[in-house]
């Protein structure tokens, strides 16, 4: 076969066999193309001055899909016919009905993100079972290793309390000193560090596949993520618990005096909003930290229908997180009882299933994943292919019309 030829060859299978039009799907034998993400509705947000977020661990798809194939979406899913939920600057959030485990919609409901402070229903979820809120313990130094003008209670080191009120003291007032005292006193021979384990231990139990704690409190580490699915998981089986519902209902309580520290007692308040100023609300967890932005679980009960929204990666303003909290769950009780996008999994049916792999540390800021352009926007590897083949015909061609040339100077 002569160049030119063997350039016709290569120009027609570049045409026939590989398509080159922008955005066309790859050609690979099993691949599908992957559906465009509906957008969330979105709340503009002013500006702020923020840390750059961690980067998420590769996604796994077999996580993406617990609850239901619908929820695989860095977008918006909700049942068919749903009015459209409200505009919230969260990216990414989740409503399920607590009892029957339905998940009536979300936005990106398995997408990475940081939990700050919510991460300690986890620890709830974990310790709950495992101590006497009767019995009297003693707050340590190490307990109050914490991050400088973050969230604690104002335990002291060497100061006796109940255990109950270290409870209230993470929830209420989201002591990260109390989770330090929680996790250390339920972490058996290994502490703190046995405690952080077990709440590993106790996502996978859930199917919170996409959780990994790294500390106890929720304050921000390389490798500490979870999902708004994850946190209803959590949510659920904390809400099972009738201690955990006095717990989040509690408005106020008192610290009591540390007279063998000199230390007098004093009041502390619930700072979950959401309490005092909606109907039916059964209590919930808010949470803030520089790469986490502000996020917010809450529950709440009307006409004997239990909700639980989830939300991460939210900015204050135009709304607060327990506001853009209560927003959603207006939405969701305005749904049908049997409007469902996905359910939430037992506690136990995957547990034999891949524990989430452990994240690398955090170095360069992912892209956000929540408002995704529609692939055909993009060239595909289909079309790199083609163009490909395309110049190494032309190429050709060039070659064996010079060598054509030059043989036609050397016959003259």
């Amino acid at each position: 076969m002569d160049l030119r030829a063997l350039a016709t060859v290569f120009a027609v299978l570049a045409m026939v066999l590989v398509p080159v039009t922008p955005g066309a799907a790859a050609t690979t034998q099993g691949v599908a193309p992957v559906p465009t993400a509906t957008p969330c509705p979105k709340a503009k947000a002013p500006k702020v001055q923020r840390s750059p977020r961690p980067t998420p661990p590769a996604a796994v798809p077999e996580h993406r899909v617990v609850g239901g194939e619908a929820l695989a979406t860095p977008g918006l899913v909700v049942p068919p016919q749903a009015p459209a939920p409200p505009k919230v600057t969260a990216t990414s959030w989740l409503v399920a009905d607590l009892d029957t485990g339905e998940v009536l919609g979300g936005c990106g409901p398995h997408e990475y993100a940081t939990p700050a402070s919510v991460q300690k229903l986890l620890l709830a979820a974990t310790m709950l079972p495992r101590l006497d809120p009767t019995e009297v313990v003693e707050v340590t130094r190490a307990d109050l290793d914490i991050a400088p003008g973050s969230s604690a209670v104002g335990l002291l080191p060497g100061g006796r309390y109940r255990v109950e009120k270290l409870w209230l003291g993470l929830l209420l007032q989201s002591g990260n000193e109390a989770a330090n005292a929680l996790a250390r006193l339920g972490g058996g021979p290994d502490g703190l560090a046995g405690g952080v384990r077990a709440m590993n231990e106790q996502a996978r139990l859930l199917g919170a596949l996409q959780t990994h704690a790294v500390t106890a409190s929720g304050l921000d580490a390389p490798g500490q993520f979870t999902s708004a699915y994850d946190l209803a998981l959590i949510a659920r089986a904390c809400f099972a618990d009738p201690t955990f519902r006095k717990y989040v209902r509690t408005e106020r309580t008192r610290i009591p005096a540390q007279k063998a520290l000199d230390a007098k007692g004093f009041q502390i308040q619930n700072n979950n909003q959401l309490i005092y100023r909606y109907a039916g609300a059964l209590g919930g967890k808010t949470g803030f930290t520089d790469y986490a932005r502000h996020t917010y679980v809450g529950a709440a009960e009307r006409d004997g229908r239990r909700l639980v929204v989830t939300l991460l990666g939210a900015e204050p303003r135009p709304l607060r997180g327990w506001e853009q909290g209560a927003a959603l769950l207006d939405w969701g009780f305005g749904l049908p009882r049997d409007a469902t996008v996905g359910r939430l999994v037992e506690p136990g049916e995957l547990a034999a299933g891949p524990a989430s792999p452990t994240p690398e540390v955090d170095r360069v800021p992912p892209v956000n994943v929540t408002t995704s352009a529609a692939l055909g926007d993009a060239p595909g590897a289909g079309m790199y292919v083609a163009l490909a083949v395309g110049a190494a015909a032309i190429a050709l061609a060039v070659l064996a019309a010079r060598r054509s040339r030059a043989a036609d100077r050397r016959r003259r």
